[in-house]
């Protein structure tokens, strides 16, 4: 990925996902990197940061989203993954 925004290492969470981008008129597929984060003394919170490789769009410039949960939030957002993972799960026949 040219012209990165977030750091990618040997501790990024996902570093090359499928995901897409959607807006009006537009839809563009590209490779993505998803990061979890949180400060290493005394965190407070949680940021989930995703960047799609910007050599595959042209719709959108160079950018990082990030989200910040509370502790809380996290855990919902991984009852709800797991719950879903489960129903793909069920799906596949695992």
């Amino acid at each position: 990925m040219a012209d990165r925004v977030l750091k990618v290492n040997a501790f990024t969470t996902f570093d090359l996902l499928d995901a897409s981008v959607e807006g009006h008129g537009f839809e563009e597929g590209a490779f993505a990197t998803l990061n979890v984060r949180t400060a290493r003394e005394n965190p407070e919170e949680i940021t989930l940061e995703l960047e799609l490789d910007n050599t595959e769009l042209e719709s959108v410039p160079p950018h990082a989203d990030r989200v910040t949960l509370s502790a809380a939030e996290a855990r919902t957002l991984a009852d709800e993954l797991g719950s879903a993972a489960d129903r793909v799960a069920a799906a596949e026949g695992e």
